[in-house]
């Protein structure tokens, strides 16, 4: 190394405590080398006056121009806040950023005017430890100040993580003196786009001003509560190598790079300098990147919870940050959490690449396609072979699969599909013999884990988990039926049951309803009723789990998701009116057929509301007619209430119930699993 180029380690003793000061001196080449970098990157350093009379110091900010050796030459930045009477002021040093430290650099040659100053480099500078938190410039950040419901507009100077620096300029009648500094006010910071933090905060110190002001304000809490809290918290998992996150800082507008400490499907944690730390507890930062390799990385937006500074140790001078997941493109949150279960169990895959002779297989010698079952599929066993060759290896935005799997053979499974605008089918869950609970229960555990850590994005749109079993399967109606009995709170989690039958394709030149019969379009009010209906008859979550409500019944964007990915997706809804009354709601849902093995999601469902008015011929007739959407020729047909098939002897062949979960009671569901099969190892 250049000998010139070298730091020069000396540490001298402070004259009145006796220890060792914590600078050192550099020589004037590095100096000059970092103010080129600082140039190049168009970046600022600090020049500090003294005020002769009054005694208070004024920091200006200067950019520094190209540097040969001799002179520097800064040129304000701010030529509007220079000091009128600038004689007045006494020079005192130029502060350049350096890293971590900083670079304090004196000289007695020096002329200033209204358009810069220019010094004579000092042979050697120092290089200082910070002894507070490093203030960033900001720029561009509008700032909205609340205080008793009065709104104040502004910008935001500068910010470290301890406090920050607005204008605020009144428009009237606004005067300052509204403003009470010794009460609390809310701040939001703000882009042309969207809000970036919003907090309480105490007024610390404010400038003299006519019509704009300075005010410094401090955050009243570093810790804020973005969900609400879990008992059952996502698993973090300690990577190695550990990810880094990247993303462009939004109020200082530079890229910040930071490691990863642990990480989960909901959020993780990192560590920062204390001293020039940047991240704000409630700050949001609109794109954030998770890097594990070049090859490898996700997208996510995410918002700043907490910050804990360590003061023992190695780790002292050390903040630790909380950061939660907002939200994360569909496809990137399936990269992760196959990475995130692989980590905790290398048994464990979700959305791998799947052998599909394998997968066929597995499902037939775990017995979960019976021979009744193949019967119904082998007819269209080609067609189902290719839909699910798509799905598992091709598509991860409407559909999860999780796999048990030990030296390649498949020991369990179970699938998801996100079949309504805000719900998810949990189907297709088997396991081998004699394993059974321990697969089972390590694909359900998987389900948990990713639904627990996934629920609260809003591009998953996970807001109910359902399905459908039989109550004479003894293992779905003990863990699905058990949540639900235990839990007791139908607006959690509830069960209602369906009367299963299948029902022949009709023509519609065989459809002719008697008068006063019609079936017609549905309405918002005939959803209104439906509603009435089924509260009164279960309370539960069927309705909002099918997308039955009036509010929501007229979407499409699901549908047009499948159709980009290659799938089939329609819904129809039907109203069966006597005399205008409403009888009776019928959903068409058509599908791919064998999406659903069991093709429950290509089928009919029937809402009978008034079970004394509908005869099973109107019913048949119905049918007949609706049953002309589908391509095959046996259509599923499911009844709710049970109680209606059962007084009209409408004849059925099986019984299913749904179960549905509000994932917002993802802890009592938990609970529930964990008492059900405390005595299982999973």
């Amino acid at each position: 190394m250049d000998n010139e180029n070298k730091l020069l380690e000396l540490t001298p003793t402070d004259p009145k405590t006796g220890r060792l000061a914590a600078r050192r001196e550099i020589r004037k080449k590095y100096l000059i080398n970092k103010l080129n970098y600082i140039n190049f990157q168009d970046d600022v350093v600090l020049v500090n006056f003294k005020q002769l009379k009054y005694n208070h110091m004024v920091s200006l900010p200067a950019k520094p121009q190209p540097c040969l050796g001799e002179e520097l030459k800064c040129l304000w930045t701010e030529t509007d806040k220079i000091p009128q009477q600038l004689s007045s002021y006494k020079f005192q040093e130029i502060v350049v950023p350096s890293g971590k430290k900083k670079l304090v650099v004196t000289s007695s040659e020096i002329t200033i005017d209204d358009k810069g100053i220019c010094i004579v480099l000092p042979e050697t500078c120092w290089e200082e430890s910070p002894r507070e938190m490093r203030r960033h410039s900001c720029s561009g950040v509008k700032v909205q100040l609340i205080q008793n419901s009065v709104p104040f507009s502004g910008v935001l100077v500068d910010f470290s993580t301890a406090s920050f620096r607005i204008e605020i300029t009144i428009k009237p009648p606004q005067t300052f003196q509204w403003i009470n500094p010794n009460i609390p006010v809310n701040l939001i910071f703000s882009d042309e786009s969207e809000v970036l933090y919003s907090g309480e905060c105490r007024i610390t110190k404010e400038t003299d001003g006519y019509k704009s002001k300075h005010y410094v304000l401090q955050p009243v809490t570093y810790q804020i509560q973005r969900f609400k809290p879990k008992e059952f918290r996502s698993d973090r998992q300690r990577l190695i190598p550990s990810p880094t996150i990247i993303f462009k800082h939004p109020l200082i507008e530079k890229v910040i790079s930071l490691k990863v400490i642990d990480l989960s499907g909901s959020g993780f944690a990192v560590e920062e300098d204390r001293f020039e730390a940047v991240l704000l507890p409630g700050m949001i930062i609109p794109e954030l990147e998770i890097n594990f390799t070049d090859n490898f990385s996700v997208i996510c937006k995410a918002q700043v919870v907490y910050r804990q500074i360590k003061d023992e140790g190695e780790a002292a001078n050390l903040v630790k940050c909380g950061m939660v997941i907002l939200d994360m493109s569909i496809a990137d949150h399936g990269k992760l959490s196959s990475l995130l279960h692989q980590a905790k169990d290398d048994h464990s895959y979700v959305c791998n690449q799947v052998n599909m002779d394998e997968l066929w297989d597995f499902f037939f010698e775990s017995g979960f396609i019976y021979p009744q079952k193949y019967a119904f599929l082998e007819i269209n066993k080609e067609h189902i072979k290719s839909i699910y060759k798509k799905i598992y290896n091709q598509n991860q935005n409407i559909a999860r699969h999780f796999i048990y799997q030990e030296k390649s053979r498949i020991q369990g499974h179970v699938a998801m599909i996100r079949f309504y605008e805000n719900a998810w089918l949990i189907h297709h869950h088997a396991a081998r013999e004699p394993g059974i609970k321990r697969s089972g229960i390590a694909v359900l555990d998987q389900v948990g884990r990713f639904s627990n850590a996934s629920h609260s994005l809003y591009s998953l749109h996970m807001n109910y988990l359902f399905c459908y079993f039989r109550p004479e399967n003894r293992f779905p109606n003990r863990v699905f039926g058990g949540v639900a009995k235990e839990i007791k709170n139908p607006k959690a989690s509830s069960l209602d049951t369906f009367a299963y039958f299948h029902t022949q394709k009709g023509s519609n030149s065989e459809f002719h309803l008697p008068k006063p019969w019609e079936l017609i379009k549905t309405d918002p009010k005939d959803l209104l009723e439906l509603e009435e209906f089924y509260e009164h008859k279960s309370g539960g979550l069927m309705l909002d789990a099918l997308d039955m409500k009036a509010m929501r019944a007229e979407g499409d964007d699901l549908a047009r998701e499948y159709q980009q990915h290659g799938f089939k997706k329609e819904r129809y809804l039907f109203s069966l009116k006597r005399d205008n009354g409403l009888t009776a709601v019928f959903m068409v849902d058509i599908s791919d057929i064998g999406l659903n093995l069991s093709d429950l999601t290509n089928c009919i469902k029937v809402f009978v509301l008034d079970s004394n008015e509908l005869p099973k011929n109107i019913l048949y007739l119905a049918l007949s007619f609706l049953s002309v959407k589908f391509e095959q020729n046996e259509i599923p047909v499911m009844i709710y209430p049970v109680s209606y098939a059962e007084m009209k002897y409408v004849p059925y062949e099986k019984l299913y119930q749904l179960w549905v979960l509000n994932t917002q009671y993802g802890d009592l569901y938990f609970k529930c699993l964990s008492n059900l099969f405390k005595d299982i190892g999973s």
